[in-house]
């Protein structure tokens, strides 16, 4: 019995021990939010889906809010039910819009553009179309070549089709995918520390929050803001989509 005793208040003390150096490292991995200095970055933008629920956008607006991207497709055939209302609702508001895909590594990347395109029709877009590349959600055996060959032709068919693209990612799919492969791809990253990347003049947006509070959206929301000339200088692609290049705060 009292080797019993003993065996089990050993193997609690290694839990513990265990458990106290692995908490850090979790509670870093489930950090979703980094402050930012809004007077740095003024410029404020959220991305909303069905998963949202219904949107007052404009109480959003009323709330300093400037851009809103919103998801409109994913894969080859899903449409997000709520994008053509957001998306007038959006525009009616007064905000900045513009859309995203989500982008399913094992989906022919022309396959994907068809759906994204007809998805848009003809509706202008403020912003460039983002596609949103992530290991989460997507299947695990997935190469690298395969993923970078089907985005690649994603991106060469969109601008086929007059549609400017952007790439959406965090950090681990900007190495894994994208550095060095679409530099010439505006970068919108999800990333939890300031800087967000080493290199400033990469990206055009930063998604620094997953659980920002804005009223007129029911939960947390995603929050992004705008690398504005404050922190670098216009890019050339801003020639193409001049309306974000006058992107201003609405309040400070």
């Amino acid at each position: 019995m009292k080797a019993r005793t003993a065996a089990i208040i050993l193997i609690a003390v290694a839990a513990t021990t265990i458990g106290g150096a692995m908490l850090p490292r979790l509670l870093r991995g489930s950090r979703a939010a980094v402050g930012i200095d809004p007077a740095e970055y003024p410029v404020r933008g959220i991305d909303l889906s069905a998963h949202n629920g219904r949107v007052d956008f404009s109480r959003v607006a009323d709330a300093g809010i400037d851009f809103a991207m919103l998801k409109a497709s994913e894969g080859a055939t899903w449409r997000d039910s709520l994008f053509e209302r957001n998306y007038a609702a959006a525009m009616d508001a007064g905000l900045h819009v513009g859309a995203y895909h989500f982008f399913r590594f094992d989906v022919d990347g022309w396959r994907q553009s068809v759906n994204i395109l007809r998805a848009l029709g003809a509706r202008h877009l403020d912003l460039p179309v983002a596609i949103d590349v992530e290991e989460w959600a997507n299947p695990p055996d997935a190469t690298t070549a395969e993923v970078v060959a089907n985005l690649r032709s994603l991106v060469e068919l969109l601008r086929q089709n007059g549609r400017e693209p952007m790439i959406y990612t965090n950090k681990n799919g900007y190495y894994r995918f994208i550095r060095g492969r679409f530099d010439d791809v505006t970068l919108w990253i999800c990333s939890f520390t300031n800087p967000p990347l080493a290199d400033q003049s990469r990206w055009t947006l930063w998604q620094h929050s997953h659980i920002g509070r804005v009223d007129g959206v029911r939960g947390p929301v995603d929050i992004s803001t705008y690398n504005s000339p404050r922190r670098a200088p216009y890019s050339a692609w801003l020639d193409s989509v001049p309306s974000l290049a006058r992107l201003t705060p609405r309040a400070l």
